[in-house]
């Protein structure tokens, strides 16, 4: 099997390089040790250290200060090979997360295209439950629990939770993980923050359950046609960048759970003490 090569890079030059470095390896350690478990996987990941100098055959996840009105995370080149945009600030390392997330998805689904039939959902009260019709699924491995607080941490970084393959299975089973963090319990569950794009068949149209306030429903959403879109998921992706959901999303994607985040910067520091110590240690065998 070929291996997939991910390349993060600092499109700023204001990220922490420590920062930078340590996520690219956690990023690769959860798509080596993580996600292989349950999607049939072969990437890497790697730090590159200059905008200007992306190898042949890199998917590179490019951190930008900000991204155009109406344009998501999941890009195209010219030549329909995929990338990865992130908005990454100095001020703010959750973005660690959101190229978590770009990443997971571009690897279970590189063409942003995949579709999954499987129960059909409906918006009862304040959550989802199952229907009697069939939907068919685009496969956004990450949007149903993207929210910050679902995440978990690898090394100290702070990475995204995603789905397993048993999220489209036709009914819960005991012991089953339906997501890699255990924060969906159950086929089809969705999590504040989070949203479910699909075709509804009974209706040939596309749709969406968007949950973008904990404090209220999920909405259902007409999307319209897909048009001549090449990829489905950068279509969706602008329609989420939009108004006038985008604001309550990132306010809801970017709550973190209380002292997650301060374990994550503590553990990335002792870590780092760690590694300077052995460093010491190998310098001083070695003359």
């Amino acid at each position: 099997m070929s291996v997939i090569q991910v390349g993060l890079v600092d499109m700023t030059g204001k990220i922490d390089t420590s920062l930078m470095q340590a996520a690219a390896a956690a990023l690769n350690l959860q798509v080596t040790r993580d996600l292989p478990q349950f999607w049939p996987i072969n990437a890497t990941v790697a730090y590159l250290p200059s905008a200007k100098h992306v190898p042949t055959g890199v998917w590179p996840i490019q951190l930008v200060a900000k991204l155009p009105p109406g344009e998501g995370g999941f890009h195209m080149d010219k030549h329909n090979q995929p990338y990865a945009k992130v908005i990454a600030s100095p001020k703010d390392d959750t973005w660690t997360i959101d190229a978590s997330h770009e990443l997971i998805e571009m690897l279970v689904d590189p063409w942003g295209n995949r579709m999954q039939s499987s129960v059909a959902i409906h918006v009862v009260g304040n959550g989802v439950q199952d229907g009697t019709g069939q939907f068919s699924y685009l496969v956004e491995a990450c949007d149903p629990c993207e929210a910050n607080q679902y995440g978990y941490t690898v090394n100290g970084v702070l990475v995204s939770d995603f789905i397993t393959p048993h999220y489209y299975d036709p009914t819960a089973v005991a012991g089953t993980r339906y997501s890699f963090n255990g924060s969906l319990t159950g086929p089809r569950q969705m999590l504040p923050g989070g949203y479910i794009s699909f075709v509804n068949e009974a209706l040939d149209e596309w749709q969406q359950i968007l949950w973008v306030d904990p404090n209220q429903p999920p909405q259902l959403r007409n999307l319209g046609p897909a048009g001549n879109a090449r990829s489905l998921r950068a279509w969706i992706d602008g329609e989420m960048a939009k108004e006038p959901h985008r604001k309550h999303i990132e306010k809801a994607m970017h709550e973190v759970a209380g002292g997650r985040m301060e374990y994550a910067d503590k553990r990335r520091a002792d870590l780092f003490e760690i590694a300077a110590r052995r460093g010491t240690r190998f310098a001083g065998a070695h003359p």
